[in-house]
């Protein structure tokens, strides 16, 4: 996987383009946001979560999907059970993934972070092939955003306390910590 700096895409893994951005207000990309989806909840593989993000989900196909219905968001990047990673929207541009949100006594986090979602739930371990995965891309995004340190590394449960619990308790910050070059 390869970052081109220019485009804001990576090259060497899928893409599936989202309506669901809009421009930086600052050309600054300073955090890493990591999240948990499934859809339905605790179901992977369904490829509902690409279809959300393209604002394409049908609420009639489970009940879950009718309280989302009206839901336009996104992030940049989602890494399934599997390790596969899909990416949504450019790094140049502002993804809507985290929402009301709060860093470092900064509001609006999507304004300066980039978005990753690991196809899970808060209380289910995450896979082997999801942390090489992460490793590989958190890494690759470091190199071309120095400004993300290990400590700009978050989940949206630190950005959104009360409102968000992802990636949740399952997620092992330990470990992507440990594998992180200093």
């Amino acid at each position: 996987m390869q970052l081109d700096p220019e485009s804001g895409w990576c090259q060497g893994i899928s893409h599936c383009p989202s309506p669901n951005f809009n421009c930086r207000p600052q050309d600054e990309v300073s955090l890493l946001v990591i999240h948990n989806i499934s859809l339905p909840p605790a179901e992977f593989g369904t490829g509902k979560v690409q279809e959300f993000f393209q604002n394409r989900l049908d609420p009639a196909e489970h009940p879950y999907f009718e309280g989302i219905r009206d839901l336009r968001v996104s992030a940049h990047f989602l890494i399934e059970r599997d390790g596969a990673v899909t990416q949504f929207v450019s790094c140049n541009e502002r993804a809507w993934h985290a929402g009301l949100s709060l860093f470092e006594g900064r509001e609006n986090c999507n304004d300066f972070s980039l978005g990753i979602e690991l196809e899970g739930t808060d209380d289910q371990a995450f896979t082997e092939p999801q942390y090489a995965a992460l490793i590989a891309l958190v890494e690759q995004l470091r190199r071309a955003y120095p400004a993300i340190t290990p400590q700009r590394i978050c989940g949206h449960s630190d950005i959104a306390p009360g409102r968000k619990t992802d990636p949740g308790p399952a997620f092992d910050w330990t470990r992507l910590r440990a594998a992180l070059r200093p």
